[in-house]
């Protein structure tokens, strides 16, 4: 069967008017029919609901309606992902009866699917793309990806539609001009603005509309895509359990929705809590407006032009960098940790790091304990930061505190999981993994920290099974901001190969990791307990069980020493972790 390119239509509508988009579908639709099932089973079990609601959108001035689809996944509706496209054929054959007899476009209507973590992204990435080959199938043209926190999980979808079809981003923000992956209003627009697949973007959900208003006004022409705007009616309130919106404010919104357009919206509608009443009203301000062509006038977020350098690698060219792993306590006794950063005062150490409860088990807070040391001993220092236990709020928040103590360096990394055991009563957060937080970092680095960004560097695990994937991950970290990389503790020939690969083929700033093992105890607890660090069965045998003290310190030196002398022609420096805070032994293994 062949189809209209209504994609084309749309582009060519949007030379010379304003586009007004339908209101919300799931609000609407358990506000007339009161049910707890989630509106898209109606597309199967009763499709005469949802063919009214398309048709009161239609009269009431929408010159697009979105499928009655937002759902429509293996999570929310059904497993079986031949359910789900049948809803979706359903739907989109509903909306084609909708629209028949009138001039208004059908656009495929595509929500976050939900997923319990991070873990599960390639599964979902892999059903955006594939629901998206389900709307392609039936001729839908026209994309909505909608209440989205940021591109990510649906680049690949994007590409695979084309650029024969128009595709519209819809990012959905708090009061406070953030989404959920803890991204500004600013950053998921020049996000955008970078993808050729998009042809809109804007915003949906989260906020009513006076907050959206004063949140992405100054954002519109940011970049030469069309720019959307589908507040939420209001806030809601909780009645008897369920949320409601109250439908009495549809001239304020429409009064709101009239200044956007003056500010340069290309496309207006709604989202929750909206009604036909909104769109209606809303329609006869924003119709009436004169077209006004766009022109980009405000470059990508520029730095301020006086910007202080952080970084802890700073003027330090040639030099061969000394960082140095300080574990923080599992208790309130933090002696021992002091007196390892005062022996190190004056040691040459450039920066001191501090692990955020490395395997998941509670320590002290690498960011609070950094700042004492800080304040105590005036040595730069480095928290670690992982993605489990906190949210983008949260996240945020504490970067902002940091920042607040001057503490602007970072290793970022995505974190141990938690122990098997106690995971019952201990949940992990897992919101992103480090690129995603490297992302939250850089966008503060452009609005709260532009006068002094701060410095972030990432992880690399040489010893990985799939070593083309450890080397994609660090060309990703690269392109995120990652200035600098931190090694697994290096024990063979094999992974200083590797790591040489990384060098040659990133040029990426390495500092190597080393771990002077102190015994034959401590080696085959590394060996046999810590993932991801390989001690190999060569290594192991220079201990003994019967070596002193001494011995074994002296073996870990020896070790260090010569693995020092073998990547000292491309790693930038060491990346030093002692076990049980041994870092008398630094000097020793410096020793000329």
């Amino acid at each position: 069967m062949k189809y209209t390119n209504t994609a084309g239509i749309l582009k060519d509508r949007l030379q010379t008017s304003r586009i007004v988009a339908d209101g919300a579908f799931g609000t609407y639709y358990a506000k007339i029919y009161d049910t707890n099932t989630v509106p898209e089973t109606a597309n199967t079990d009763a499709s005469d609901r949802v063919e009214r609601i398309h048709r009161e959108y239609i009269e009431a001035g929408a010159d697009i309606i979105r499928t009655n689809t937002f759902a429509s996944n293996t999570v929310s509706l059904s497993k079986d992902f031949e359910i789900v496209k049948d809803n979706i054929r359903a739907a989109v054959n509903i909306a084609r009866r909708a629209v028949s007899g009138t001039n208004a476009l059908i656009a495929a209507d595509i929500g976050p699917i939900p997923a319990q973590s991070m873990f599960e992204r390639d599964r979902v990435i892999a059903e955006y793309v594939d629901i998206c080959k389900v709307f392609r199938e039936l001729g839908v043209d026209i994309f909505v990806f909608e209440t989205f926190s940021n591109l990510d999980e649906i680049e690949q979808a994007i590409e695979t539609v084309g650029k024969n079809c128009f595709v519209i981003t819809q990012f959905a923000i708090n009061q406070f001009g953030y989404s959920n992956a803890g991204l500004s209003a600013r950053k998921l627009v020049c996000e955008a603005g970078r993808n050729p697949y998009i042809d809109a973007c804007g915003f949906n959900c989260g906020v009513g509309p006076g907050h959206m208003k004063r949140l992405v006004q100054d954002l519109i022409y940011r970049n030469d895509k069309y720019f959307t705007v589908l507040p939420n009616a209001g806030y809601p309130q909780v009645v008897s359990g369920r949320m409601v919106y109250e439908d009495n404010n549809a001239a304020y919104f429409a009064e709101i929705m009239s200044d956007m357009a003056d500010d340069g919206a290309d496309i207006l509608g709604g989202c929750c809590g909206t009604t036909p009443e909104y769109i209606r009203k809303m329609a006869a301000k924003v119709k009436e407006k004169p077209h006004r062509d766009r022109l980009v006038n405000v470059s990508e977020a520029e730095l301020s032009k006086s910007i202080v350098d952080a970084a802890f690698y700073s003027g330090k060219e040639g030099k061969k960098l000394i960082a140095v792993e300080l574990a923080p306590p599992a208790d309130t006794d933090d002696d021992k940790l002091m007196d390892a950063a005062f022996l190190l005062k004056n040691s040459g150490v450039d920066v001191l790091t501090f692990p955020d409860s490395p395997s998941g088990r509670t320590r002290a807070d690498s960011i609070l304990m950094a700042e004492k040391v800080s304040r105590e001993t005036g040595m730069c220092v480095m928290p670690h930061i992982c993605c489990r236990d906190k949210n983008a709020i949260a996240m945020r928040s504490q970067l902002l505190g940091a920042h607040i103590n001057n503490i602007d360096n970072y290793l970022v990394i995505t974190g141990d999981p938690i122990p098997s055991m106690v995971r019952s009563s201990v949940k992990s957060v897992f919101n992103f993994d480090s690129v995603g937080l490297m992302n939250i970092i850089s966008d503060m680095n452009q609005d709260q920290f532009a006068n002094r960004p701060a410095v972030y560097g990432g992880a690399i695990n040489q010893g990985r099974a799939n070593f083309n994937v450890e080397l994609s991950r660090v060309k990703k970290k690269m392109a995120a901001g990652a200035t600098f990389f931190m090694t697994q503790p290096v024990f063979s020939d094999e992974d200083i190969r590797r790591l040489r690969q990384i060098k040659e083929e990133t040029g990426a700033r390495i500092l190597c990791g080393i771990m002077p093992l102190v015994s034959i105890r401590n080696a085959r607890f590394m060996k046999n307990e810590m993932t991801g660090i390989n001690v190999t069965d060569e290594i192991l045998a220079r201990y003994r069980d019967d070596m002193t003290k001494e011995e074994g310190e002296q073996t870990g030196i020896e070790i260090a020493r010569q693995i020092i002398e073998k990547t000292s022609d491309f790693v930038d420096g060491y990346y030093f972790s002692f076990p049980f805070n041994r870092v008398h032994m630094l000097a020793k293994i410096l020793m000329k």
